[in-house]
Order: structure tokens, then sequence, then C-alpha cells
């Protein structure tokens, strides 16, 4: 990381700083996590996947506009705020890997159709909400390890790298969502969803679990 600040602290071109933040937040935003988990889900159901992306992409690229204008700095210099988004994103994650972990022990049955269509917008907007804004390791890509490398351009090479990061998540929110719609009608057998729930219960107890058992590291 500090390789990565002396590089943005040159001030390169405007053109470079952009191409800096899509490819760094690519880096951070590809790895399987909470949000693209969520994604995925909806788009293989189907089920209101635009708002979703549209909410995810819009998250990061206010997150990290907070995190390059200043707040980055701000949360990494306070040992409280990061224990509060320690321990409640955990216990976020655990709660949702508890009921993805449900989901998969007794399978989707008849409903793995209806919520591909009657899924309501209230439910999973506030799911996708939560998300993003109740997992720390959202603000530590976004707004403390983003904002680190984007402080360091000023003018117009700021602005830039904020938009190529904004592209990254519009780009891949928007692969992964509208992907899986595609995919989705080969992936209806009742065994698939199964498995895709046990991955996702898997993965979130792990984060929940990592928070839990030592302390966030800037």
């Amino acid at each position: 990381m500090s390789a990565a600040v002396t590089f943005a602290s040159d001030n390169p071109t405007v053109l470079a700083a952009g191409l800096q933040g899509l490819l760094a937040m690519a880096g951070l935003i590809v790895a399987i996590g909470a949000q693209n988990a969520l994604v995925l889900r909806q788009g293989l159901s189907r089920s209101h996947v635009g708002v979703v992306v549209l909410v995810c992409t819009v998250s990061d690229w206010l997150l990290t506009s907070l995190g390059v204008y200043g707040l980055g700095g701000l949360i990494a210099a306070s040992p409280l705020g990061l224990e509060l988004c320690r321990y409640g994103g955990a216990g976020f994650l655990l709660w949702y890997a508890w009921r993805a972990a449900l989901r998969a022990a007794r399978g989707p049955g008849e409903t793995l159709i209806a919520g591909a269509t009657a899924g309501r917008l209230g439910p999973t907007l506030a799911a996708t909400l939560a998300m993003t804004y109740l997992n720390p390791h959202v603000y530590l890509d976004t707004v403390v390890l983003m904002g680190t490398l984007g402080a360091g351009h000023v003018g117009a090479a700021r602005l830039s790298f904020v938009a190529g990061a904004g592209l990254a998540s519009l780009l891949w929110f928007s692969a992964l969502g509208f992907g899986a719609v595609v995919a989705a009608r080969w992936l209806r057998q009742p065994r698939v969803w199964r498995a895709i729930d046990a991955g996702i219960a898997s993965v979130m107890a792990w984060m929940g679990l990592q928070l839990l058992l030592q302390p966030l590291k800037i």
C-alpha cells in the first residue's frame, strides 16, 4: 500500500489517475464477499437485478468519494470507530450466514421459482443497503484504502481517480448480476441453489469470524 500511495503522490496525468482508480477498485471488488454474493443470488433469481446493481455501484462511488476527500483518514484514526465497524459487521455477517445455511439445509423447493418473479422490492433494497453499509470490509476497501490512494491526487486527477473507481464497480456488478441472469436458466436446479447458499454461508461465516478473532488493520 505504501508503494501505491507514493505513486499517487507523484500526481500523474488525469488519464493515468483514472486508470489507477479503475484497476485499484477492480482488484479489491472482484474478491468473493458479501456484496458479490448478494448480487449473484439476485441475478440467479432474476429479482430486482437492476436495482441491486445500481445501489451497489452508487454506494461504492459515494464511499470512495468520501474517502478520497478526507473521511478515510478520520476512520483510520478512530479506534472506537474501527471497533464498532468490527463487531457490528461481524454480527451482521454471521446472521446472514445462518440464514443462508438454513436455505442450504432445507432447499429452495417451490419458493425458488416464485422468488424469481415475486420478490418484493422493499426487502431486497433493505438487504442490499444492509449488506453494503453494515459490512466493515466495504469501508476498508472504499473509504480507507481507495481514499488513501485517491487523496494523493489533486484537482482533475482526483476526480478522474474517483470516476475510474466508479466505472470498475459498474462494470463488475453489472457483469455479475446480469451475467447471472443469463446463466439462471441452467442453474435453476434445487441442488445447485443449495450449493450456492452453502457457499454463501461459508464465505459469510468466515468473514464474520475473521472480524471477531482479529482487529481491523489499516
